[in-house]
């Protein structure tokens, strides 16, 4: 039984939708926010991700409307550029994701484990 699923393992992938089916939130996302906290702006973070800065801006600007809150506290530019922090509420949402990834991906397992191949 044990060789049987060394062979074979599952994975899931865990993201939030709008009632339109549009991702709002994922592993996506968590990378583009993880690439603004350590860079410091968006464009970099862009550059980081290799993304272009409208694709990055397109994707938080989506998840900031259908969440109804920002994600990013801008500051304009001037002679020390601009720059882009996280929110407590982007922060808490990351954590949040990541924890309700790890209890998904840890059920799969135990469910996949405990037999899920083997005929009955």
């Amino acid at each position: 039984m044990a060789a049987k699923t060394k062979k074979v393992s599952v994975k899931s992938k865990v993201w939030l939708e709008d009632r339109q089916g549009r991702i709002i939130f994922g592993l996506g996302r968590m990378r583009i926010l993880s690439a603004i906290e350590k860079c410091g702006s968006l464009n970099a973070a862009a550059k980081d991700l290799k993304m272009s800065y409208r694709a990055v801006w397109g994707k938080i600007k989506v998840t900031e409307e259908a969440l109804g809150k920002p994600l990013l506290v801008k500051s304009q530019g001037g002679s020390a550029g601009g720059g882009s922090i996280l929110t407590p509420y982007a922060s808490t949402l990351m954590e949040r994701y990541l924890a309700l990834s790890r209890i998904i991906d840890t059920q799969a397992d135990d469910l996949f484990e405990s037999g899920f191949l083997d005929p009955q």
